[in-house]
């Protein structure tokens, strides 16, 4: 594992693992919302700023991307040696989000972009809410035809915990 790609719904834990498995092996985490969003007030970059950014990070020998953006996730299929798929069921999602969001209410993650202030954004909840209907199935397809890729899909909190003690 030295090119690790993490997917699954928003409040998944995606960011939660990212951090896990670096401390663990000491590969670099990269949050692709850091790399989309700008500092600021939730403004994105351009899609070819991300883009080149994004690239400029898979170049490198190691790291743990955590991230969905549909639009290049072929791509860093490609790219990986692993890929986690995070695949929990849309009330755990939606619930972890909402604890997020109350958490870190006005403040910045460390895994966002700065000044990306945390709020509740009635889109994100339905989205996290649709995720698995219109995902879950294009996911499977796009895991089964990767090459040359150890897929390690986790299906509940438990799952998570598991394979993290294991390493």
């Amino acid at each position: 594992m030295q090119r690790i790609l993490i997917i699954g719904c928003g409040g998944a834990g995606k960011s939660t693992l990212a951090r896990a498995l670096g401390e663990r092996t000491g590969l670099p985490v990269v949050h692709l919302d850091q790399i989309w969003w700008a500092p600021g007030n939730w403004q994105h970059r351009e899609k070819e700023e991300f883009d080149a950014r994004l690239l400029e990070e898979m170049q490198k020998p190691q790291w743990i991307l955590d991230g969905n953006f549909n639009r290049t996730i072929e791509m860093r299929l490609k790219e990986c040696d692993t890929v986690i798929y995070l695949d929990l069921p849309r009330m755990t999602c939606l619930l972890s989000w909402i604890k997020r969001v109350i958490t870190n209410w006005g403040h910045a993650r460390a895994d966002m972009a700065p000044g990306c202030k945390e709020w509740f954004d009635p889109e994100m909840a339905t989205w996290i809410w649709n995720f698995n209907k219109k995902n879950r199935e294009n996911y499977y397809r796009l895991l089964n035809e990767a090459e040359g890729t150890t897929t390690i899909v986790l299906k509940n909190r438990r799952m998570v915990k598991r394979f993290l003690n294991s390493l």
